[in-house]
């Protein structure tokens, strides 16, 4: 039994995946062939697959977590990513988009970001990057009272801007230290919540726990 041909399948986090799910995935990519859960037939898939991750795979071959095989069969062409603080002339961009599609399905009339929003937002680390940026926006959106989004209603303060005297990438470190510091002791120490607010994957904070020596 064949499926239709094309589409697309995403696999999302796949630095995450587990080494038994690594070989299923493996024996399909090659094979172009699966079946269901439950089901008896092998059926034939034709589609594009595109992996992401927020792990080094390289590293993560050496440690032995990812297979090798298993990245050579996907790393046929790849498409390198800079987090959100490096990419400052996306982020206004961004949170105007995503204001646009928030404000449109909450059905509220906001016309965008006060001067001093737009400010934080572009000294702001951004440690959860673009989903932390949505999470920020979606949550804005619904708790404004105001036409436009105030640091305030982002939950943005003078505070995340960067310490003076200290080198960009020392700043954006110390920030991002603190923020995790805040708000897992705001979840008190509940890392499934904290993973949330940040807009981040749990082992993305764990990692981040750890290069940061924070206890829970």
């Amino acid at each position: 039994m064949n499926w239709p041909r094309g589409g697309t399948l995403v696999l999302d986090e796949i630095g995450d995946f587990p080494l038994p799910l690594q070989v299923k995935l493996l024996r399909f990519l090659q094979q172009h062939e699966m079946e269901r859960i439950g089901g008896r037939q092998t059926l034939t898939v034709d589609a594009r697959v595109l992996a992401a991750t927020n792990k080094d795979l390289q590293q993560a071959m050496r440690d032995g977590t990812f297979r090798e095989d298993l990245y050579f069969r996907l790393a046929v062409v790849n498409i390198v990513l800079p987090p959100l603080r490096d990419r400052e002339g996306d982020i206004v961009l961004l949170a105007n988009v995503l204001l646009q599609r928030y404000a449109a399905e909450e059905q509220k009339k906001i016309l965008g970001f006060t001067r001093q929003s737009l400010s934080l937002m572009q000294s702001y680390t951004w440690p959860g990057n673009v989903r932390e940026l949505e999470n920020r926006i979606k949550r804005a959106i619904i708790m404004a009272q105001g036409p436009r989004l105030t640091p305030e209603d982002l939950e943005l303060s003078a505070s995340a801007v960067p310490y003076e005297g200290r080198t960009l990438k020392e700043a954006r470190e110390a920030m991002e230290k603190e923020l995790i510091q805040k708000t897992l002791a705001k979840n008190k120490g509940n890392i499934t919540r904290t993973a949330v607010e940040l807009g981040v994957s749990r082992p993305t904070l764990h990692e981040l726990l750890t290069r940061y020596e924070i206890e829970r």
